[in-house]
């Protein structure tokens, strides 16, 4: 670490430089804030988009959707982006608005504490950096730190050992035995890619997800030209794609009796692509159908039944130099060893360690589980806003229609300090405990509650992940900032 160096002042400081960091600068921008930030740990910007670079990485949201709608995107090459597009387009976004300057990447942020005598924060990073920020925004999200699974032996394996938030570029599968653990919304798509290529692959599934088929097809040079030349045509495709994706969440959240019909739906297409009785088994998920996340895919089923792949549903009992072991005392030779086990979804701000007024540490106050006023700001920590925090992530629609809702309820936030240059917001307890109730209430009538155990639970068993909701729902309760739910306190005067 380097020795500790003067402070940077900025008005706004904004972690992370993903679909949120971007989204929040421009929104800066706009607002005529000049002085700010972005500190993003990975060596470009994308957030998830970033760091997920293993084969078949792509989107579960049409493209159209899954982009700002203040930038439009015609350069698609399926209705489904993958992930070289969209990393892509969000390069673009950043170069468009001009923040290359603003951007320090290769750099974490390590801690941020409030200092109560001039209202702004004082944020480190790991190499010693230090900046003094009025305003501090959390732009991180949900899905940035991979979570790895405990397993006795993991760290003795021979071979390599990845992560599929961490796929190295030099990773050679060719002719080796692999072993997957984990079947979710990433091993359903590297897996059909990198099979070609192995000798052989073991699948380890703790339990089976629903797989639905996925309506993804090539974009035609005619198309993408019609999208070019007639730019209504590109935003009538992106408002029936809400449409549709708004209705199929309904279904799911609220209505069990129409939820039949996809579960019919499902059978039926698990039928028709695996034919072996044993191996269909394994794959019927016990749960009900939405209480963990409905994955698609039009080649998963295929790349099971194909006579390279074993799915073992039998819990790993530990892992050796050349092996893993299940419970059954059966050893599976493996070469290499990837980890589809996802993210630590509810350790939301994770490692760093944010402390705001009287010294209160965020993951103290989150001991319980986190929780924020619709997912943005928390009782005891002035200036700080969150995008993509707690109960704001999506299971049927796209996370930037949520991201561009937060960012329209922020603004009203942020004219208010730009305004009053002496002054802080934080949001008043009562306001907090009276939305958390109402929220919970819903959550616990939700799918999500029928009984599963999933990565939208934290260690408590909260749901604190996922809005119970329809996104024009909170689209519209995020409608306008209203600063009487909010305390007001002017501090000293600033340089």
């Amino acid at each position: 670490m380097r020795e500790s160096q003067p402070s940077i002042r900025v008005q706004a400081l904004i972690i992370g430089a993903g679909f949120a960091g971007i989204g929040m600068a421009r929104q800066l921008q706009q607002l005529g804030i000049e002085n700010f930030v972005l500190i993003e740990r990975a060596s470009g910007p994308g957030g998830v988009w970033e760091a997920n670079r293993y084969p078949g990485a792509a989107c579960d949201v049409p493209s159209n959707l899954y982009s700002f709608s203040f930038a439009p995107a015609t350069h698609w090459s399926r209705r489904y982006g993958l992930q070289p597009e969209i990393r892509t387009y969000l390069v673009d976004q950043l170069h468009r608005l001009q923040l290359g300057d603003r951007v320090h990447f290769d750099t974490e942020i390590v801690s941020a504490c409030w200092d109560a005598n001039d209202g702004s924060w004082r944020v480190q990073s790991v190499d010693g950096r230090m900046w003094q920020a009025r305003m501090l925004i959390s732009a991180v999200g949900q899905l940035s730190n991979p979570a790895l699974p405990t397993i006795d032996g993991l760290d003795t394996f021979a071979g390599p050992c990845v992560h599929s938030a961490q796929w190295p570029d030099d990773l050679d599968l060719h002719g080796k035995r692999v072993a997957v653990i984990g079947s979710g919304a990433s091993a359903i798509q590297f897996v059909p890619a990198i099979l070609p290529q192995v000798q052989s692959l073991t699948l380890f599934q703790r339990s089976p997800p629903y797989v639905l088929p996925k309506p993804d097809q090539p974009y035609s040079d005619a198309k993408r030209a019609r999208y070019r030349r007639w730019p209504w045509l590109l935003r009538l495709s992106r408002l029936g794609q809400y449409l549709s994706h708004e209705a199929r969440g309904m279904v799911l959240l609220h209505s069990p009796l129409l939820l039949r019909g996809y579960q019919c739906y499902f059978n039926r297409t698990l039928r028709r692509e695996i034919a072996d009785p044993q191996l269909r088994a394994k794959l019927q998920p016990g749960e009900r159908l939405g209480c963990k996340r409905v994955l698609f895919s039009n080649d998963w089923y295929a790349a099971l039944a194909d006579a390279k792949t074993e799915v073992i549903g039998s819990r790993i009992r530990a892992i050796e130099e050349h092996a893993v072991v299940t419970d059954d005392g059966v050893q599976h030779p493996a070469d290499v060893l990837i980890l589809g086990t996802g993210f630590q979804a509810t350790r939301f701000l994770t490692p760093m360690q944010i402390t705001g007024k009287d010294g209160l540490d965020l993951n103290q106050a989150w001991d319980k589980g986190a929780e924020a006023y619709y997912g943005m700001c928390m009782p005891g920590f002035p200036n700080f806003f969150m995008l993509y925090g707690p109960n704001t992530n999506l299971g049927h629609n796209s996370i930037v229609y949520m991201l561009e809702s937060q960012l329209r309820y922020l603004r009203g936030a942020l004219c208010l300090l730009r305004d009053h240059p002496q002054r802080s917001v934080e949001v008043r307890n009562e306001v907090q405990t009276e939305y958390q109730q109402r929220l919970e209430q819903r959550l616990r009538r939700s799918v999500w509650a029928s009984g599963c155990s999933s990565w939208y639970h934290d260690e408590h068993g909260r749901i604190t992940t996922n809005w119970p909701g329809s996104t024009l729902s909170y689209a519209w309760q995020t409608r306008r900032f209203l600063p009487h739910h909010y305390k007001h306190v002017d501090h000293g005067p600033h340089s």
